[in-house]
C-alpha cells in the first residue's frame, strides 16, 4: 500500500513538473493564444447549443446587487455574433462563468438605438429585451414581407399595434432561441415588463397605440439594427478608438463563423499574417469594414460569380475577386481587404483562392446570426400552422 501511493505521488509531481516546464517553455503570449481558441470553440457551442436563458447569463456582463443580470450593448453583439477577442486587447474570452462576478455600479452609457427597445430607460437590456431583440435580429427581410402581407387584411401597406404583436410571435416561432425561450427563472433571470410592450411600441404605434406601421419603416429599422450590431462588431475589434482595425482582426472576423472542425487550421493562417510585412501593418477602415458585410449579405449572386470566373479561367485570381464585387454586387474591395482574404483561403499559396472554402464560411456567418432554423416558403407555412392551433384563425383569413 505504501509502495502504491509513493508511486501515485511520483506520478502527480512529474505531471506538475511538466506542467511548470511547459509554461516555462511556452512565452506567455503562446499559453494566451492557446487559452483564447479553447474558450472561442467553447463560445460558440454555447451560441448554437445551448438554451437562450444560458447565452444571456454567459455573455451579460453586469450584475446588480439586487441579483439582476443585465447586458450592455456589447454583451448583447457578443451573444449574437461569433468574435474572436481583438488582438490589440489583453481578453482570453468574452463571457463570464457563473460566480465570477462581483455586484457592482452600473457604468455603461446608453445606446440612443437601444433606448427604444428599454422598458425602463437604464440603456441596459434585461433578459426579455434580449429575447425581443434575438427575434428581431433572425428576421430576413422576405420572411417579414410575406408574414406583413399576411397580417395585412386591407392591403394597405400598413398594420396595427396587435397585428405587429402577432407578426413577432409567428417570427418568434421560426427562431431557435426564440423558441426555445422559456422564462430565465430556472437560472435567476428575473422576468419584467415584456420588451414587446416597451418603447419600440411606442416609436412605431405612438404613445395611445393607435397609429399604423408601414412595411418600409420597419424594413428599414431592421437594416439599422443590423447596422448597429455591425458597428458594435467594428467597436469591438477598434479596442483602442483608433477607427481602424488591424489586419488581424478583420480576418479574426471572417473566419470566426468556420465549422469547429475547420477552426484552428484557419486561426494558424491568421496567426501567419505577423510573418508578412506587407500585411501585417495594414488597417481596415469602418467603411471597407461594411463593404464586406454587404457582400455576406449578396452572398447568392457573389458565389455564383466566383464560380463562374473560377471554372472559366481555371483559377481565381484576385482582379477576378475584385471584379465579381464590383459587376454582380456593386461593391468595390480594397486591395487591402482583397489581399488579407486570399491570404487566409489560398491553402496552397498559388495566388487562387480556395473559393469553396471561402463561401463555406461567409454561408455559417449569415446563418448564425440572421437565418431562422427554416427558412423559405417551407418554414413560413410550418410556422403558420403552429400559430393557427393557438390563435383564432379569422386574422390569417
Amino acid at each position: 500500500m505504501i509502495v502504491r501511493l509513493c508511486l501515485l505521488l511520483k506520478a502527480q509531481l512529474r505531471l506538475q513538473y511538466g506542467i511548470l516546464t511547459m509554461i516555462s517553455f511556452y512565452p506567455r503570449r503562446s499559453i494566451d493564444a492557446y487559452r483564447r481558441r479553447i474558450f472561442f470553440n467553447y463560445e460558440k457551442r454555447i451560441r448554437t447549443r445551448s438554451p437562450p436563458e444560458k447565452v444571456f447569463e454567459y455573455f451579460a456582463s453586469l450584475r446588480t446587487p439586487a441579483g439582476d443580470v443585465l447586458m450592455t450593448p456589447a454583451d448583447l453583439m457578443r451573444a449574437v455574433v461569433p468574435v474572436f477577442p481583438s488582438s490589440e486587447s489583453n481578453r482570453v474570452r468574452e463571457g463570464f462563468l457563473r460566480g465570477e462576478r462581483v455586484p457592482g455600479e452600473l457604468l455603461c452609457e446608453p445606446s440612443q438605438f437601444f433606448m427604444l427597445f428599454d422598458t425602463n430607460n437604464d440603456g441596459l437590456i434585461s433578459f426579455p429585451e434580449y429575447i425581443f431583440f434575438v427575434t428581431l435580429l433572425s428576421i430576413p427581410e422576405s420572411s417579414f414581407s410575406v408574414a406583413f402581407k399576411m397580417f395585412d387584411l386591407d392591403n394597405n401597406g400598413e398594420i396595427d399595434r396587435e397585428e405587429f404583436k402577432k407578426v413577432m410571435n409567428l417570427m418568434r416561432s421560426k427562431d431557435r432561441q426564440g423558441a426555445r425561450y422559456r422564462d430565465g427563472r430556472r437560472l435567476g433571470l428575473r422576468t419584467v415588463e415584456p420588451a414587446e410592450n416597451g418603447g419600440l411600441l411606442e416609436y412605431f404605434f405612438g404613445k395611445d397605440g393607435k397609429n399604423c406601421l408601414k412595411h418600409g419603416t420597419f424594413v428599414q429599422f431592421l437594416r439599422d439594427l443590423h447596422n448597429e450590431i455591425l458597428r458594435l462588431e467594428f467597436a469591438h475589434y477598434d479596442c483602442k478608438s483608433r477607427g481602424t482595425i488591424s489586419a488581424k482582426d478583420f480576418a479574426l472576423s471572417m473566419v470566426a463563423s468556420a465549422d469547429i472542425s475547420d477552426i484552428n487550421k484557419l486561426l494558424d493562417r491568421v496567426e501567419e499574417l505577423n510573418k508578412e510585412p506587407d500585411l501585417q501593418y495594414k488597417r481596415i477602415t469602418f467603411k471597407e469594414f461594411r463593404d464586406f458585410a454587404e457582400l455576406r449579405k449578396q452572398l447568392q449572386p457573389f458565389s455564383l460569380a466566383l464560380f463562374s470566373y473560377g471554372k472559366a479561367n481555371g483559377m481565381l485570381t484576385k482582379n477576378d475577386f475584385q471584379r465579381a464585387a464590383s459587376r454582380v454586387c456593386g461593391i468595390s474591395i480594397t486591395d487591402n481587404l482583397v489581399d488579407i482574404i486570399f491570404h487566409v483561403f489560398d491553402a496552397d499559396r498559388d495566388g487562387s483562392l480556395s473559393s469553396d472554402e471561402f463561401i463555406a464560411v461567409l454561408q455559417r456567418r449569415e446563418k448564425e446570426t440572421s437565418l431562422p432554423r427554416e427558412a423559405g416558403l417551407k418554414g413560413l407555412i410550418s410556422c403558420c400552422a403552429k400559430c393557427a392551433k393557438t390563435q383564432s384563425v379569422k386574422p390569417f383569413l
